[in-house]
């Protein structure tokens, strides 16, 4: 139902949203980024505490998406204790490999807004079942691997540094990142369309959940081209 005024999701509101979600990240992640420098068993708690509640909150503000302001926030907060951590792992194996993780995450998200802004990119509804469906299968394939897991299995070859981990990898990145252009259509859609005021909150989670898995499937790819040198 759509509401005017004051109570209507606007742009600058979803942007300073963002800014808000994105500072709640950075601020945990450093926090277990210091911590798994100096003592790697207690980070290592964290970020498995992180990650566990992180999923707990993204599945709540999907189902509540009018819980989004507390739920989001704490989304961030716990996905920043994750991302901490699981950086200064790679950090350790390949130095400058974080940084360079952010700034590719960075400038992709800067890139495909640029592209989406000037049309180049346009969210149809083919484009959306496209990336719907490669989402999901790629959510089963670690769905499987993680299940199998348990029981001692490993999927050959796709989280390996050859040649057919690196194309995975890649492929994984490309979907990630078109993701956010079904985030940036969620957001103009929203703003157009009169959407209340707390769906600044949840366009700003979404945008942020799929920046996270970005980030982390660039570090991926990163750390098996780094292994091949």
């Amino acid at each position: 139902m759509a509401v005017r005024g004051e109570q209507q999701m606007t742009l600058q509101g979803t942007v300073n949203k963002t800014g808000i979600l994105l500072f709640l990240t950075f601020a945990t992640a450093l926090y277990t980024w210091n911590m798994a420098m100096s003592q790697p068993g207690t980070a290592m708690t964290w970020m498995i505490g992180g990650a566990i509640a992180g999923f707990v909150f993204a599945i709540i503000t999907s189902f509540k998406p009018a819980w989004s302001p507390i739920t989001g926030s704490l989304y961030a907060l716990a996905e920043g204790l994750f991302l901490g951590g699981i950086s200064a792992m790679y950090e350790k194996q390949f130095h400058g490999i974080a940084l360079q993780a952010v700034l590719l995450t960075g400038g992709t998200c800067l890139a495909l807004l640029a592209a989406y802004s000037m049309r180049i990119i346009r969210a149809t509804e083919n484009f959306k079942l496209g990336i719907v469906a490669a989402t999901g299968g790629i959510a089963l394939v670690y769905l499987v691997s993680m299940v199998l897991g348990f029981f001692g299995i490993h999927i050959p070859y796709i989280h390996e540094s050859g040649l057919i981990g690196i194309g995975f990898s890649a492929v994984v990145v490309v979907i990630a990142a078109l993701n956010l252009v079904l985030d940036f259509d969620f957001i103009e859609n929203g703003c157009t369309h009169g959407a209340p005021k707390y769906m600044e909150w949840y366009a700003a989670f979404g945008l942020l959940v799929t920046l996270v898995w970005l980030y982390v499937e660039i570090l991926r790819l990163l750390s098996k081209l780094a292994r091949r040198d």
